[in-house]
């Protein structure tokens, strides 16, 4: 029998879960708040942290503010997509081969990824845009995804060779017994039993693949039509005020499609660790 918590700690237990969630939590329900407030409001005093004749009329007036604000939306969420797909093509067999074999300069390659995180991106930009440049990529949706996914393979290569050296060599030395080659046993064994990680990989990638093209997107892009969300919000900084509200609104809105596929894929992340905790 499990012992069972006290009444006092059990009340202990939740305080702290609830000051935990309410650090968490506060800036976006400010930052909701703030998009139901009107914006002559805002900075009225004393301050009310619960909205005054508060509306939903910055959710349909931000589309005016912003006319483009549904391809900025579309774009971020594309260009995230596409860079998550690329990463993770990329990093499941290099995983697997640092994961598995020994060569010669796998420990120098494995310290140059982490060499590779410790530069800022706006650090490259130059050598970047040239780049970009001769490959005739400016200006192209390319010119985003392909500094995006180089600046995240390295963090994902490290993160899914830890998954996959928990998984059993023996499991490929069977498979080998069997006459399965090297790539049958990556795909029939070593990807169902590292889907966890593999989806865990996605879902960092994807984050991080939203978050980055700020940066990216102003120094190798010119066209309106190719802007990703970042971008967009951006707009809503005139020479005069910030349209707050409107900001916040269109926030909510863009962060929607990232909260829709964390959950989606944290429904097969849980399902998988599940199956992998009762198989025999």
């Amino acid at each position: 029998m499990i012992d069972r918590y006290k009444w006092y700690e059990t009340a202990l237990m939740y305080m702290g879960m609830a000051v935990f969630l309410f650090f968490i939590l506060a800036p976006f329900i400010e930052g909701f708040l703030v998009s139901l407030k009107p914006l002559a409001l805002l900075f009225s005093t004393p301050y009310s942290f619960l909205p005054k004749n508060g509306s939903f009329d910055a959710y349909f007036s931000m589309w005016e503010s912003v006319p483009m604000l549904g391809m900025h939306i579309f774009n971020s969420f594309f260009i995230s997509s596409v860079v998550t797909l690329i990463v993770v093509v990329i990093v499941v067999p290099a995983s697997y081969a640092f994961a598995r074999f020994q060569f010669t300069g796998s420990s120098l390659m494995l310290g140059g990824f982490l060499a590779v995180n410790m530069f800022s991106g706006a650090v490259l930009l130059i050598p970047l845009f040239r780049l970009m440049r001769q490959l005739g990529l400016l200006n192209t949706y390319w010119a985003m995804i392909v500094p995006g996914a180089a600046f995240l393979i390295p963090s994902s290569i490290w993160l899914l060779r830890t998954y996959m050296m928990r998984i059993p060599k023996e499991l490929d030395e069977a498979a080998w017994v069997d006459g399965a080659s090297r790539l049958y046993t990556l795909r029939r064994v070593i990807l169902p039993l590292a889907m966890p990680g593999i989806v865990v990989v996605a879902i960092m990638t994807f984050i991080g693949a939203y978050a980055q093209q700020f940066i990216f997107a102003l120094t190798f892009n010119s066209k309106t039509e190719f802007m990703p969300l970042p971008v967009g919000l951006f707009a809503f900084f005139g020479k005069q005020e910030v349209i707050w509200n409107e900001l916040m609104a269109a926030s909510f809105i863009g962060i929607l499609p990232v909260m829709i596929v964390i959950v989606f894929l944290q429904r097969y992340l849980v399902a998988g660790l599940t199956a992998g905790a009762i198989k025999q």
